[in-house]
């Protein structure tokens, strides 16, 4: 079966952060149960407001996937003792792996590879290991380095018998992001692949994000968006990016091997919104 716009948000996934709890609860009645929500590790969150927002996307009917930031990790016990509140708490059966913003570490933990090498996971319950890619290349980490540590995780992973998805950063070029989901097969990955996607924002809010990380210039992404750079107050939605990645992977890709992966910066109840009626209208 060709792979279409539609097959894309069956069982897309959500990002939230540990302060996003409120607005959790004001969105899941739009929500399809049993939907993943990733929740975030950031340097303003603490142990207890990860933990505490993992719960209640699992009270509230969906799955929760947690993120260990490696280079916020300031040592072996504070992992074990995230990971122990996190199984406590049934949420430990996906979680996603990442380096993080530090650009030093702040503990033993250089970069994703380095947890996953601890073979701590699966004493914890984790069955499956989120890892992150890069379509639009990162700014402080070579193209030859990303993919090495790409071969390098899932290759750890199969060996400790850990299934694996790969979840990238955010993009705006769905011409970028079907080429790279050829090279990611190139080298190797058989697993499901999210593709990140920015959920509905305003436009100043997306280009100071795409900025922040590398993505993109807002040049670039006005075209290839779909978006006026005159009018800075307005919303973008992702529908035109959409429509042109489901075009782009139509024939190398199965329902069941991509799926969408939602930033919300925030706006969980608006994406959720968006993800029903464009589903609606195609």
């Amino acid at each position: 079966m060709a792979l279409t716009a539609t097959h894309l948000l069956d069982d897309f996934s959500l990002e939230m952060t540990g302060k996003d709890v409120s607005k959790l609860r004001e969105a899941a009645y739009a929500i399809p149960a049993g939907t993943r929500i990733n929740v975030t590790f950031l340097g303003n969150e603490d142990l207890s407001m990860r933990v505490d927002a993992a719960k209640t996307v699992t009270e509230l009917g969906f799955v929760p996937v947690p993120h260990i930031s490696a280079r916020r990790l300031k040592s072996e016990t504070e992992l074990k003792e995230f990971l122990d509140a996190l199984q406590q708490a049934g949420a430990t059966k996906h979680i996603f792996v990442i380096g993080g913003d530090p650009s030093t570490p702040e503990g033993p933990y250089a970069d994703s590879l380095s947890v996953i090498r601890t073979g701590i996971l699966q004493n914890y319950g984790v069955e499956e290991v989120g890892i992150g890619g890069y379509p639009e290349g990162h700014p402080d980490i070579s193209d030859d380095e990303l993919w090495a540590h790409l071969v390098a995780k899932i290759s750890a992973l199969s060996d400790q018998g850990l299934d694996q998805i790969v979840v990238s950063q955010f993009a705006f070029d769905a011409d970028r992001v079907g080429a790279w989901v050829k090279e990611v097969r190139d080298h190797g990955a058989d697993s499901v692949i999210r593709i990140g996607t920015p959920g509905p924002a305003g436009i100043k809010r997306l280009l100071g994000y795409a900025r922040r990380f590398g993505v993109g210039t807002s040049a670039g992404i006005a075209k290839k968006y779909g978006f006026s750079l005159a009018n800075l107050v307005g919303t973008a939605g992702p529908d035109r990016f959409v429509n042109s990645l489901a075009l782009h992977t139509a024939d190398s890709e199965t329902p069941a091997s991509l799926k969408l992966h939602f930033y919300t910066f925030g706006g969980l109840l608006a994406t959720a919104v968006w993800a029903e009626k464009f589903s609606a209208g195609q």
